[in-house]
């Protein structure tokens, strides 16, 4: 990821400024603010803006009138207890702000989660760059033969370099395709004085969905945990995975005990069925359950077995 001199130099304007505050403030989320994390060969996240702490938590629950005289045990036991009886509203008194730059294909799989704030890049105003998400070779996989949202084997010698080149050169292509109908450089003056242009509008759709876009994507803690828990999961695409790891990183620094108490029990958890429980108790009292005849489907057995890491024949 390569930013601007200017895009440098308006960061580290903002990190340089500060200002006197009577609300809660993060310390470990203050280092952070601005900065860009990379992701992808591109793509960052940066976090804007946030409000509440650990403390903003604990003290909707109670409905303190400040932060309270409790230990600080005390104050970790009610967020675990919280995260574990699944509680909402606590989570939702705080709030965070991310400047995403991220595939156009990725943000339309993550504009799927709908209890953000969201506001993206317009191509209808301005122009887009000229990047393009192009998967390292490790990432270049075939589709899976066993599940149609998942990937398989990965690609290597001459089949991966022929789709790695036709993805550059269809994105390289219909750019300079795009570029040629808007007829317009940085400050919107005509490149061929004697044409028109197209446009804004109507000369984006020709680009292909590995261009790169930017949005503003705001949340509350409640909802991100949500968005973490599907996208951070080893089951999730790649690429929007990228994007939720380096997200965790930065709610670790914000809320350290939620964070320690939603990887325990939401993303280091699993969730059993009522029928799974009744085969684990039937286990537990000593007893041989059989693959069949279990109550359970075929694969909601395997699921249990892979749970409790016993082969599933």
């Amino acid at each position: 990821m390569a930013l601007t001199e200017s895009q440098q130099q308006e960061i580290e304007a903002a990190r340089a400024a500060e200002g006197r505050t009577r609300r809660p403030v993060a310390p470990g989320l203050e280092a952070m603010l601005f900065e860009a994390l990379p992701v992808l060969d591109h793509g960052f996240v940066r976090v804007i803006d946030y409000m509440g702490d650990d403390a903003a938590v604990v003290q909707a629950a109670r409905v303190s009138y400040g932060r309270g005289t409790r230990a600080a045990n005390e104050d970790r036991g009610l967020i675990r207890y919280l995260m574990r009886h699944r509680h909402s509203t606590p989570f939702e008194m705080c709030e965070i702000k991310y400047h995403v730059k991220l595939p156009i294909f990725v943000a339309r799989q993550w504009i799927r989660h709908r209890t953000a704030n969201v506001n993206e890049y317009s191509a209808r105003y301005s122009i887009l760059d000229r990047e393009f998400y192009i998967p390292a070779p490790e990432h270049l996989a075939a589709q899976s033969s066993s599940n149609r949202q998942g990937r398989g084997a990965v690609l290597e010698g001459a089949e991966a370099s022929r789709v790695l080149d036709l993805l550059r050169q269809d994105a390289m292509a219909t750019y300079d395709h795009y570029a040629w109908m808007l007829n317009e450089d940085e400050a919107g003056n005509p490149v061929e004085a004697d044409r028109q242009g197209l446009a804004r509008e109507l000369a984006r759709m020709n680009l292909t969905l590995n261009t790169y876009t930017q949005w503003y994507w705001k949340t509350d803690l409640h909802n991100l945990f949500h968005f973490l828990s599907l996208r951070a999961d080893s089951h999730a695409q790649y690429e929007i995975r990228a994007y939720a790891e380096a997200m965790l990183r930065t709610v670790e620094a914000w809320v350290p005990e939620s964070f320690a108490a939603f990887r325990d029990y939401r993303m280091g958890a699993v969730t059993l069925s009522a029928g799974m429980l009744a085969v684990v108790r039937r286990m537990l009292a000593g007893e041989t359950v059989a693959p069949e005849g279990n109550g359970l489907s075929k694969r909601e057995w395997r699921e249990l077995m892979a749970m409790l890491g016993r082969p599933a024949g």
